[in-house]
């Protein structure tokens, strides 16, 4: 067993590793910036309000950061910085649940560190980090006990938590900013609401008791019909839909730090939602599918329940919405229950 003191030494190796590749942003307020390439730097999109940034390297240069682009999804933006020679951190994987990760920052004052656990999963497309956070911290490396990269800091999207999007994710993020200045939106085309499932429970009872609508907005146990013909909010169906700019990462626009994914009303009713419905399965009802759309294309119909996407449940329309947004272009898998029997459909995410 590794002693308490060789702990020590490795946690302080892999944050002087980290912190090689880590930078500081000075934007709205000083925050951090993680080297991803050669001169590319990403930071919070949500306190950059200009196009250019300065940034201070490790060794107190002070160069210009100039941003290429700004993903709303990720709360992440690029920045090409000339004269950066500084390497970027090799990825790596999150690891177990119950492993040690670091969160590396550089605020004004020099590298800062906090010490997590990893909570096993990505929700959401965000990583938990497990971490105090510190002012500053946002844009800076979490990193594993080896000193690789396993996500991107943010401290501005949920209040009081420090999350990170995950390694690859940003990655992906960087290469499209680089590549075409934008990240696009995936999409569905398919309108839902939710259904519960009792943990006793089996589809075909469900159906025998109608549980399930059998058209377009018909009954069901949260009343689709409240909606009303040819209004369906958006993909996420009530929840989900058209936000305006500046409502956080996940809403579009440029956010505010604290607002993320769900603004703190969203978050209370997905709070009760849960306590209500504990100990029992969540599918999602489509009550709608857009014409000419991915979900359409797959064959999807209303009255589809879905289940799961690539293998993980939904406990609220919102999270369809979340999840397919950062998978433009990609093939995902959606567990579907049609007339009693449940299949798997593939669908290719949209683009917009």
């Amino acid at each position: 067993m590794t002693n308490l003191s060789d702990l020590s030494t490795a946690m302080a190796d892999a944050v002087e590793q980290a912190a090689r590749s880590v930078v500081t942003v000075r934007a709205a307020r000083p925050v951090s910036g993680t080297v991803v390439g050669d001169g590319l730097v990403l930071t919070p999109a949500h306190l950059l309000h200009a196009d250019e940034v300065p940034v201070i390297t490790p060794d107190g240069q002070t160069l210009t950061g100039v941003v290429v682009g700004r993903d709303p999804g990720s709360d992440l933006a690029l920045l090409r910085v000339d004269g950066l020679t500084i390497p970027a951190l090799t990825a790596g994987e999150a690891g177990r649940a119950g492993e040690l990760l670091l969160a590396v920052g550089r605020p004004p004052g020099g590298v800062q560190a906090s010490l997590g656990l990893n909570p096993g999963r990505v929700r959401d497309g965000w990583l938990h980090a497990g971490a105090q956070p510190f002012p500053g911290v946002s844009g800076g490396a979490l990193v594993n006990a080896q000193g690789e990269l396993v996500g991107v800091l943010n401290a501005g999207v949920r209040r009081g938590q420090l999350l990170a999007v995950p390694a690859a994710r940003a990655a992906r993020v960087a290469d499209l900013l680089s590549r075409e200045g934008r990240v696009p939106r995936g999409y569905l085309g398919l309108a839902t609401q939710p259904v519960h499932f009792p943990a006793t429970a089996t589809p075909d009872s469900l159906e025998d008791e109608g549980a399930f609508p059998a058209g377009p907005f018909a009954g069901g146990p949260f009343g689709g019909g409240r909606f009303g013909p040819g209004r369906p909010r958006g993909e996420g169906g009530p929840w989900g839909g058209r936000h305006g700019p500046g409502r956080g990462p996940d809403h579009g626009g440029h956010g505010h730090p604290g607002r993320g994914g769900m603004d703190e009303a969203r978050l209370e009713k997905l709070r009760r939602f849960r306590e209500r419905f504990a100990g029992g399965r969540v599918g999602l009802t489509v009550v709608q599918v857009e014409a000419g759309s991915p979900g359409q294309a797959a064959g999807f119909r209303v009255g589809d329940v879905l289940l799961a996407l690539d293998g993980e449940g939904f406990t609220h329309p919102a999270e369809l919405l979340s999840r397919v947004r950062t998978r433009a272009g990609e093939t995902v898998t959606l567990r579907v229950l049609r007339g009693g029997e449940e299949q798997d459909v593939t669908v290719g995410v949209g683009e917009r």
